[in-house]
């Protein structure tokens, strides 16, 4: 079966490093192609590649003015990603307790030297 194309859905497109880190920096508002090619020190038209893949499948949202594109991050499309994921979380959560506790443990226990740690 041929591979779906990164195109093709939000899965796919969040799959590059960074298309992730160019929609972590939208999540903070938003950013015109050279600033998000400043800040993630990587060249314009590379950034403008991600862009357009993460345009394709609605993960941003373009708004020209003047010469300039400027992009924001539309989070609604990021839900397949979060009703995927969010089953794990609950496990996450145990598991993160369970070692808190561990540690807890280990913290009051006595040392070799018969004192608590």
């Amino acid at each position: 079966m041929a591979r779906t194309p990164t195109t093709s859905d939000a899965f796919n497109a969040v799959a590059e490093p960074q298309r992730r880190r160019i929609i972590d920096l939208l999540a903070h508002g938003e950013q015109s192609v050279n600033d998000i090619a400043a800040a993630l020190q990587m060249r314009q038209p590379q950034v403008s590649k991600h862009l357009r893949v993460l345009r394709e499948v609605g993960l941003v949202r373009a708004r020209g003015e003047g010469r300039q594109q400027f992009y924001t991050l539309n989070s609604e499309a990021l839900r397949p990603i979060y009703e995927w994921v969010s089953p794990y979380e609950q496990t996450w959560r145990e598991r993160f307790e369970r070692l808190d506790e561990l540690l807890d443990e280990l913290q009051t226990q006595p040392n070799e030297d018969g004192l608590g740690a």
